[in-house]
């Protein structure tokens, strides 16, 4: 006899399994149809093939048929990779932050080819991405984004998580006024500082607008739902420790100890971390779970740090200090794991080989490491080893993962940071990530590295690295960058003219072959000498094979010149060049006294700048105004919009003070004509007519006055670049 209960349940349970396929394959088809159009989307058939171990690694077939592509894997993301990585090999076509490449011809050759991931977890973004890059988009743009990382494969991001909605909801919980739970909070645009407790109130606290957190909250709601239809393993952020000023007056017993940072902010702004010894630290912990949990569903991978950048509580003895590192980390834990014990501590990785001792000494031992992990089960704890190049090129120490013998077992993934806050500049080494992730993957001690990524501080830059990552993220071996490269133009240009080859082959002797830390122009830096007198030096790579680079690149115009990713890239590489030419013009013209100073020179380097306004006027990706715009919409009355609008250009230009002023330095359009240039000139007027000039407090009303964009485009930019290009180049050569 039938047990109809049993039956009952099984139906339910195939008909629940063939919803969720259902569902998978549908927003893996949405990605498609956003991305490629519909014309293209609807020659792709989509099939959803579950392993029988869930936990396996992404992997795809894709075949031609009946002129349709045939796609069969084992999650969404790995049907949306599958479909981009055959039209990228197949018929070389791209998609990229500042535009796209799809056609598929009529007619489709055969193919059948098969590819896995070596790693579980693709990841991406910095916690400081969402201040220098996304912390004003709107759904649009978060939806652009989402597709970009589904069709590249990347499915496990850090995402900001409405985090400061949901702890203003736990402080006024735990009887803090609205007032006083404000103080802890700073502007938008630095929350990914106020989250690691570098910071607080700077730029916000009663600033803030009412409506911010709803509006926070309803924007999460979206994003979660699209990275969970996709099949996405989103990383948020849980308490770290850092409480309101008020804490003290609340919970007179709370053990809380005032923070520091290097950001050159001041006093009011220190943070202020309470003690994992004291049972409020886990109640706030598992408090703040529970009520995002309670807004947005369960999750499994959560951030925090709490000495990121920062000095660890001091000890008497080196015992007690692994003493106490080893209760912090296991009370740490122990916060997330009572309201979620199927969560994972995650930690990010950056500070301990960039941390230093008063005696310039690493802090970060294996010994001290492996005290702070030790009492945190090893499936319960993920490191993201951020900064692997810097590592190698910039620290010249052993890589993390080798130094901590594969991070002592507990759960791992290797990352690069390709960008320092959302500068423009081309800047990176190449080889180095084409080949250095293959040393950890064949690496015997390696532990349980489950995961590739990058983490960059601002995004919208450099898109062939990105675009080569993305690729790694799928290779067993090191790839051959010329042979990448010649592809990868085909992609993005159609065409690889003997020219662009060569151009190629000069920028990887140049720009694309220096590693740089924080690459910024003189231009972009205040128009004075520093108090010491010692003149302020850009960092940004120059040398005659990045001259010989440009020249060739637009000499491929010829054959290039209707291609709008040509032109975007034409446009970036002459601005690069002409920023070079400005930085010497300036350097040439402040080497001398005031009093003898030619501004003729002055003259010529901001008509220069100018030009380099016009020649990114149609950018997509490095425009003034798309990033104002963002902020303002943000905004529901004018005062609102203003503020918004002020807070986004505080974190590009003033940043917080010294020595961070200046430091998010961006080369747009909109900037460049608008604040760079008019700062040296001002400046400069007042010097040569024996005017006081006070460059912050002009800087403070710049920030504080709504922008109007009056940069307008050349008719013809590639022409003028070429113009441009003759005029200058033998300056720098011979300079």
């Amino acid at each position: 006899m039938l047990n109809r209960p049993k039956v009952a349940l099984f139906l339910l349970f195939i008909s629940l399994q063939f919803q969720a396929v259902a569902g998978d394959i549908e927003a893996a088809k949405s990605v498609l149809s956003r991305t490629l159009g519909d014309d293209i989307s609807e020659r792709f058939v989509l099939k959803l093939t579950k392993t029988v171990d869930q936990q396996a690694n992404d992997q795809f077939n894709v075949s031609t048929s009946d002129n349709c592509v045939f796609i069969e894997g084992n999650s969404p993301v790995a049907l949306t990779r599958a479909s981009y990585s055959y039209l990228k090999q197949e018929h070389n076509n791209l998609l990229s932050w500042s535009g796209e490449n799809f056609h598929l011809p009529t007619t489709l050759s055969p193919f059948n080819k098969s590819e896995s991931t070596p790693y579980q977890y693709r990841y991406y973004f910095n916690v400081v991405t969402h201040g220098y890059s996304t912390p004003y988009w709107d759904w649009s743009r978060w939806e652009k984004e989402i597709d970009w990382m589904a069709m590249h494969g990347m499915n496990m991001p850090l995402i900001g998580g409405a985090h400061e909605a949901i702890l203003h909801r736990v402080f006024r919980k735990l009887g803090f006024s609205k007032q006083q739970s404000y103080q802890y909070f700073s502007g938008p645009a630095h929350f990914a500082w106020n989250r690691m407790g570098n910071l607080i109130t700077w730029d916000g606290g009663d600033k803030l607008p009412e409506s911010y957190f709803d509006e926070q909250i309803a924007l999460n709601h979206k994003i979660l739902k699209r990275l969970r239809s996709l099949g996405m393993t989103p990383i948020v952020h849980a308490f770290a420790g850092f409480v309101p000023p008020a804490t003290s007056e609340l919970f007179p017993e709370a053990q809380i100890r005032r923070l520091s940072w290097g950001g050159g902010l001041p006093e009011s702004t220190y943070g202020y971390l309470l003690s994992p010894e004291n049972p409020l630290f886990v109640k706030i912990g598992k408090m703040y779970i529970e009520e995002w949990q309670k807004e947005f569903g369960k999750n499994e991978y959560y951030l925090a740090d709490s000495f990121n950048e920062m000095d660890v509580p001091p000890a008497d003895t080196e015992a007690e200090l692994l003493t106490e590192l080893a209760g912090y980390g296991d009370r740490v834990y122990q916060s997330i794991k009572a309201a979620n014990p199927d969560a994972t501590w995650v930690m990010q990785g950056w500070t301990f080989p960039y941390h230093k001792d008063e005696n310039r000494q690493l802090f970060w031992t294996p010994e001290r490491l492996h005290a702070l992990v030790s009492k945190v089960p090893d499936d319960k704890l993920l490191i993201l080893d951020l900064a692997n190049e810097y590592n190698k090129l910039w620290w010249k120490i052993d890589p993390s993962w080798k130094m901590y013998s594969g991070f002592f077992n507990k759960k791992w993934i290797y990352s690069f940071i390709p960008n320092m806050g959302g500068k423009t500049p081309l800047n990176g080494r190449f080889d180095i990530y084409a080949e250095l992730p293959i040393d950890a993957l064949n690496y015997k001690d390696k532990g349980n590295l489950i995961g590739f990524g990058f983490a960059p501080e601002g995004i919208e830059n450099n898109e062939m690295i990105y675009e080569l990552l993305t690729d790694m993220a799928w290779q067993r071996k090191a790839i051959d960058v010329d042979q990448w490269q010649a592809k990868y133009a085909m992609q993005r240009y159609g065409a690889y003219p003997g020219s662009l080859e060569k151009a190629f082959s000069y920028l990887n002797k140049s720009a694309l072959g220096s590693f740089v830390d924080h690459p910024i122009h003189r231009f972009q830096l205040r128009p004075y000498r520093n108090p010491e007198g010692v003149e302020d030096h850009a960092t940004v790579h120059e040398s005659e094979d990045f001259i010989k680079a440009t020249g060739l690149f637009l000499q491929a115009s010829e054959q290039l010149k209707d291609n709008k990713l040509y032109q975007h890239d034409a446009m970036e590489i002459t601005t690069l060049f002409l920023s070079l030419v400005t930085d010497n013009l300036l350097t040439k013209f402040l080497a001398k006294d005031v009093e003898q100073r030619d501004y003729s020179v002055l003259d010529e380097a901001i008509s220069v700048m100018h030009t380099m306004d016009k020649l990114l006027a149609e950018h997509p990706n490095h425009q003034l105004v798309t990033w104002v715009d963002y902020a303002r919409t943000w905004g529901s009355t004018t005062a609102e919009k203003d503020y918004y609008e002020s807070n986004a250009k505080r974190l590009l230009t003033t940043w917080g003070g010294d020595p961070v002023n200046d430091y998010a330095g961006r080369v747009w359009s909109g900037l460049i004509g608008n604040y760079y240039a008019p700062r040296w000139q001002s400046y400069h007027d007042a010097v040569k007519n024996n005017q006081t000039f006070d460059v912050r407090q002009w800087e403070e009303n710049w920030v504080m006055t709504p922008y109007k964009n009056t940069s307008t485009a050349y008719q013809d930019p590639v022409r003028v670049a070429q113009a441009m290009y003759f005029k200058y180049k033998n300056y720098l050569v011979s300079k």
